[in-house]
């Protein structure tokens, strides 16, 4: 039987056609709709970011370096300049071997391993498109060697550069600091983006202190590259802004004299003008040559100085710790008249020894024999020990803390340097923190007379006798005088006063003051200054013990000293302030085992008010800028 064959529906497949046709054109509008928002939204909301993303292609921005900041002295004479040099950079993203790079330009140009491993250094914390120096101060010979193989090396260029000079050397190393490059750790804590053209940042002292206002704004140049990512013209400049110069309190021809006259010893000179707290002189011997660490020091010059016995790298001005030694005894006086534990016709027998009550321990004078019957004003004068074993014993160390602390030492001053320590006032509570013992009356009697626990820096011995000289009127210690931003007025910098050492009677400050006069004509003082002095001046000596040696002579001296090696010798002190009534410095000599400090200071304070006796070098102020400096 034959099969039967269907008819097709040929409603139902126009049907399921017609269907399958619309559902087509539906995904294809919501393609298309969708394809519209997106352009949509490329082309309207995010029309600036492609815009600039576009630009990007065939634009960029390269930084410009702003010029640092100079530094003068009070006069207008130039301490930290820039000066200009040839460095030879490399482009590290450009060059994909920097090993055989090096290797090839050393051919040409010789490089230390200085060079290279500042270089490397560089290279890690740099961007890729960075243009890193590879070796600076490149001699006119060594520009026109590479300039005859530049063909060799499309990726290095012979780039001009200012670069920090400090035209005075090691005599201001310690107050100025110098710069050097930017390292891992800076370059977290700095505004990556004002540095993005700078290699060089302040390390220490004025330079990194005044950091910010000497570095400047950076700038951009917007150039037009070709295909091979090379410069072709620039669109857009924007100029950077350069840093602040900045005037310094110093007086750089009383910095060269105070340096000469330390110069052979180990120690520090602080000279403050009483009225205004500015410094004046600041040295600290030995020093170093700053310009070694511009370019980059070598390990071994660093190591050498690293590792010497007299410590060039240390500035003692602001961290070195001293005694106070006899130099405390003016202000234990002036406490003990302010507490009425003293007065000035009080006398004291003196046989060259104290005991305390139903103690067994005998304290010896520096004088043998004892000075026989003192008041305040000889036991000033002559320094005598058992005169202030007797007070400091009846004040107690409170009392003594106090009129310290009223003076300043035990804190920082706030100098702006950023780099001093508080030093040491010793008291019950600080030996149980620090010691973990307790304090005996014998520790008394050692801090009535600067030995014992008592430690201060030299700054704060030349705030000290400031204040003395101002009758207890406190300024604190600053060098910045005046900053100006280029092609604006200089704007000068206020002195800042401090809370006043008050008494109870103003009298009291023409006693201690007199007493220290009479240091200087018939005291310990007066060996080293002698008579018909062409100024006035108060003083005091100080001998900070290393070694424990019973007797010494009105000087200090002694014959087992002698004997002793030159570390364990003693420190010499000595604080001063000049005219009397009318104070123009106040200064204070450390000399680090010796007994010279009081002919040091002499030195200096003579070439202050007389003159110098032979000329000292220095470089002819500069007028222009001396314009505008407020004298």
């Amino acid at each position: 039987m034959q099969k039967r064959i269907a008819i097709k529906n040929h409603l139902q497949e126009i049907q399921l056609t017609t269907q399958r046709t619309v559902a087509m054109l539906i995904i294809m509008l919501v393609l298309i709709a969708f394809l519209i928002m997106r352009l949509g939204f490329l082309q309207l909301i995010k029309h600036d970011m492609y815009t600039t993303l576009s630009k990007k292609n065939w634009l960029d921005l390269i930084p410009i370096e702003p010029t640092r900041g100079l530094i003068y002295d009070r006069n207008g004479l130039l301490l930290a300049e820039n000066i200009p040099v040839f460095s030879l950079d490399i482009i590290p993203e450009k060059n994909k071997n920097i090993s055989q790079v090096l290797t090839e330009i050393s051919k040409i140009i010789p490089l230390s391993e200085t060079d290279i491993t500042q270089f490397k250094k560089e290279l890690a914390q740099h961007r890729r498109f960075d243009e890193i120096p590879l070796k600076l101060r490149l001699t006119e010979i060594e520009v026109a060697r590479f300039y005859e193989n530049q063909y060799r090396f499309p990726n290095a260029l012979i780039k001009a550069r200012l670069i920090r000079h400090y035209p005075l050397g090691a005599a201001f190393s310690h107050v100025l600091g110098y710069v050097g490059r930017i390292n891992l750790d800076e370059l977290e804590n700095i505004d990556a983006t004002n540095y993005s053209a700078s290699n060089y940042i302040g390390k220490i002292g004025i330079e990194k202190y005044y950091e910010d206002e000497l570095h400047g704004t950076v700038g951009y140049e917007q150039a037009e590259n070709d295909a091979n990512g090379q410069p072709v013209r620039v669109l857009k400049q924007i100029k950077p802004v350069p840093g602040k110069n900045l005037y310094l309190t110093l007086d750089s021809r009383l910095q060269l004299a105070a340096e000469q006259a330390l110069a052979g010893h180990s120690g520090a000179v602080v000279i403050i003008q009483p009225s205004t707290g500015q410094i004046l002189a600041m040295v600290s011997e030995p020093a170093f040559d700053p310009n070694l660490f511009v370019a980059g020091i070598s390990g071994q010059d660093f190591q050498q100085l690293q590792l010497a016995a007299d410590k060039p790298l240390y500035n003692r001005t602001l961290r070195g710790l001293y005694p106070l030694a006899s130099t405390i005894k003016p202000y234990i006086a002036l406490q003990g008249l302010d507490s009425g534990n003293t007065t000035p016709d009080f006398t004291l027998f003196d046989p060259g020894w104290y005991q305390l009550p139903n103690k067994e321990h005998i304290y010896h004078d520096w004088k043998p024999h004892g000075h026989g019957t003192v008041n305040l004003n000889l036991a000033i004068v002559n320094s005598c020990d058992t005169y202030f074993f007797a007070l400091g014993h009846k004040m107690g160390i409170r009392a003594i803390d106090d009129i310290l602390d009223r003076f300043g030492f035990g804190e920082l001053t706030g100098i702006d340097m950023g780099e001093e320590v508080p030093g040491i006032i010793a008291s019950p509570t600080w030996k149980r923190r620090v010691k973990n013992t307790a304090w005996y009356e014998g520790d008394t009697l050692n801090s009535s007379i600067g030995q014992g626990f008592m430690q201060a820096t030299p700054l704060q011995f030349a705030q000290g006798i400031a204040t003395m000289a101002n009758r207890g009127k406190r300024f604190a210690p600053h060098l910045l005088l005046i900053e100006q931003e280029p092609g604006k007025p200089p704007e000068p910098q206020m002195a800042t006063e401090l809370e006043p050492v008050n008494l109870h009677n103003e009298a009291y400050w023409k006693t201690i003051i007199t007493a220290l006069q009479n240091v200087m004509t018939q005291g310990t003082g007066h060996v080293h200054y002698g008579d018909g002095m062409p100024y006035s001046i108060a003083g005091k000596t100080g001998t900070g013990q290393v070694f424990s040696i019973r007797h010494r002579d009105e000087e200090g001296k002694s014959e087992e000293q002698e004997k002793l090696p030159e570390k364990l010798r003693d420190q010499s002190l000595f604080v001063a302030f000049a005219p009397v009534d009318k104070p123009q410095i106040a200064i204070a000599v450390i000399a680090e085992h010796t007994n010279l400090a009081p002919n040091i200071a002499r030195k200096i304070v003579d070439f202050y008010f007389l003159g110098p006796p032979a000329p000292v070098t220095a470089p002819t102020p500069n007028k222009e800028a001396t314009a505008n400096v407020i004298h």
